[in-house]
């Protein structure tokens, strides 16, 4: 059996200082043995055939006018990742004061003079990440018009980090931290986790099988499926709206166990529990909606309960189950409800009000790639584009290094922020309110940039 290369990996690499340009190829020529995947192939003088190669050719075309200039993208592999490549030093015990005087943004040009060496863990080194995002957006938005941007761009400390972001509708002009603006920070001795090198590996494989949105749209498919099922057995006995309104407080409380507004796994252990007494549902299931409503101590959960308003569970009114409905209840608290998309409870209101439509839940889920065509170019896009803009000026003025440039970086960025809260948004077909909820969403994350480089 071959030993393990992960811990040699990460040993020797640990230990590499700022040389970006003697250490990057090699580094990731090595990250590919890890991951068990090919190293890059050669390049050649056919721009063209360069798939998967380090120093790729760009053209940039500048606005107003009609001068071009080359660029060379670190690592590029079609169809699956940018990767823009530094290295910076590891941070000397000194006063922090004097660590940000000494510090300024490098690499920003090939050419240009040797900077100071900029210490991880620094605002300058989280600024100099910034901007080798940004390097990597330019280069993706620089590819020939017959290679859409790809969905990952990476940029990488070498020997200490990888930073990832994804736009899977691949127009290169939405890219968000991935998974999340939390976690989307690899550093290197994670690649211990078989789940970070699993992740690694697709990037560099199979980039749109990480697609959030797929899992999203096959998980809320199944539960069209059952609630399809449940409304025509509920809707023999009981009026649509009725049934509409208690299926939606059901499945509330189905996504609020498995995104932590309850207790994980609470409302799935209640209806496993009374399995084989239906009968109880009624009068169990109401008290938990009354809790809910009110923000109090749940007896049939044994815990204080958080307040949720709204008017969902204004009314407590639950519908008698029996077996077979209960069944379809368990099996649908049983699926990934993280993964459901929150649109799913507009659909459902929609297609109860309608009775040539109620029936059709499973099949006619609007997938959220639909919605996203309309609502990222109307919506997302102008503000993402202001919002470069914004960032762009905030970075150069803190680079300053002053009280006052500081000051008016932050202002900078307060000064969109506030315009992004403004920001109204009209869906004129007036319908299950999913094209609300995913313009809502996407500025959200947008909100999350914006704050997160005002805390850096």
């Amino acid at each position: 059996m071959s030993p393990d290369p992960v811990a040699p990996f990460i040993a020797r690499w640990s230990a590499a200082q700022a040389a970006e340009r003697a250490n990057y190829q090699l580094f990731l020529s090595e990250l590919c043995d890890v991951l068990g995947v090919d190293r890059p192939d050669p390049a050649t003088d056919d721009t063209a055939h360069n798939s998967y190669v380090f120093e790729r050719a760009v053209t940039f075309h500048h606005r107003g006018s009609t001068k071009t200039s080359t660029g060379r993208i670190d690592l590029y592999k079609r169809g699956c990742f940018v990767l823009e490549a530094k290295q910076y030093a590891t941070a000397k015990s000194r006063a922090p004061e004097t660590a940000d005087l000494e510090l300024t943004l490098a690499h920003l040009d090939d050419h240009a003079p040797k900077a100071p060496k900029i210490a991880r863990g620094t605002a300058a080194w989280d600024r100099a990440m910034l901007e080798a995002l940004g390097q990597a957006e330019n280069y993706a938005r620089a590819l020939p018009a017959d290679e859409d941007p790809p969905p990952f761009l990476l940029v990488v400390d070498v020997g200490h980090v990888f930073e990832l972001y994804a736009d899977f509708t691949q127009k290169g002009k939405n890219y968000l931290p991935f998974p999340d603006a939390r976690t989307h920070r690899i550093r290197l001795a994670e690649l211990t986790r078989p789940e970070v090198r699993d992740t690694l590996r697709a990037i560099w494989t199979t980039p749109h099988a990480l697609d959030p949105a797929k899992k999203a749209a096959a998980v809320t498919r199944e539960v069209a499926g059952y609630l399809a099922e449940l409304a025509k057995s509920f809707e023999k006995h009981h009026d649509p709206k009725d049934v509409a309104a208690f299926l939606s407080r059901c499945l509330f409380c189905m996504f609020a166990e498995d995104v932590g507004l309850l207790p994980k796994d609470a409302f799935k252990q209640f209806l496993d529990s009374i399995k084989e007494d239906p009968g109880a549902f009624v009068p169990l299931v109401e008290g938990l909606f009354e809790d809910m409503n009110q923000g109090r101590v749940s007896g049939l959960l044994r815990k204080k309960l958080l307040y949720f308003n709204g008017g969902l569970f204004a009314s407590a009114k639950a519908l008698p189950v029996n077996g077979t409905q209960l069944g379809l209840l368990r099996r649908a608290s049983a699926l990934e409800w993280r993964h459901v998309e929150p649109a799913i409870f507009g659909t459902l209101l929609e297609r109860a009000l309608s009775p040539d439509e109620r029936h059709k839940l499973g099949a006619h889920y609007t997938p959220r790639a639909y919605v996203e065509r309309l609502v990222l170019p109307t919506v997302l896009e102008p503000l993402r584009e202001e919002w470069s803009a914004v960032r762009i000026a905030a970075v150069t003025l803190a680079q300053r290094d002053t009280a006052a440039a500081l000051k008016e970086a932050r202002t900078t960025v307060r000064q969109f922020h506030e315009r992004l809260c403004a920001v109204r948004v009209l869906d004129p077909a007036c319908g299950s309110g999913n094209f609300l909820y995913v313009a809502l969403e996407q500025m959200k994350r947008l909100e999350g940039e914006v704050i997160a480089l005002l805390h850096d």
